[in-house]
């Protein structure tokens, strides 16, 4: 696989080595020896989970501030913008983020490392989404940084108004949000 630095330097997109034919294709979404060579990181991954939302949806920006969960995400249908937001105090990109465009197509991975709000914009009809987590979920640490807070100035490709769950729209903003050291 190729590893794709950010400006975020510890957010990196994946290109996965992929084999295609008239019959189709294959490519391996996940060696953690590979994974590790490529990366650097060696994490064990606990947990795997699907969504599927349509156009327009926004989850997040979500991380769990006890737990924290490095979460390796794809796309298996459709296209989504994908965003990770720094929310450890003790980094220079403290409060940055870093927005990829995961497809189908394209068949990039991000690979998020804990200590990151995570989020995506659904831009296609729908989409099915993809993410390993190193720790398990844990509703009781989740947290939620307001999508739209104009201090981390997030360019979302939106027309209109996202649709938000009601946990999301009670996200709060990156200066009352609890955050790492």
């Amino acid at each position: 696989m190729r590893v794709v630095p950010t400006h975020l330097p510890d957010v990196l997109v994946l290109e996965p080595k992929v084999f295609g034919d008239e019959r189709g294709f294959f490519f391996e979404s996940y060696n953690r020896r590979a994974f590790a060579q490529a990366t650097g990181v060696d994490c064990e991954f606990v947990q795997d989970n699907h969504s599927r939302s349509v156009r327009n949806v926004l989850r997040g920006l979500h991380y769990q501030i006890r737990q924290p969960q490095g979460k390796l995400v794809r796309v298996v249908a459709g296209e989504v913008f994908d965003v990770a937001v720094d929310l450890r105090r003790s980094s220079p990109h403290f409060g940055h983020w870093v927005g990829v465009h995961l497809s189908a197509q394209n068949k990039r991975m991000v690979w998020i490392p804990p200590g990151f709000a995570h989020g995506f914009l659904v831009l296609s009809e729908a989409a099915e989404f993809l993410y390993k987590t190193t720790d398990y979920y844990a509703p009781e640490h989740e947290r939620c940084l307001r999508w739209d807070d104009a201090s981390v100035g997030i360019v979302w490709p939106l027309a209109g108004k996202p649709l938000l769950s009601a946990k999301d729209r009670q996200g709060v903003s990156l200066a009352q949000a609890e955050v790492y050291p």
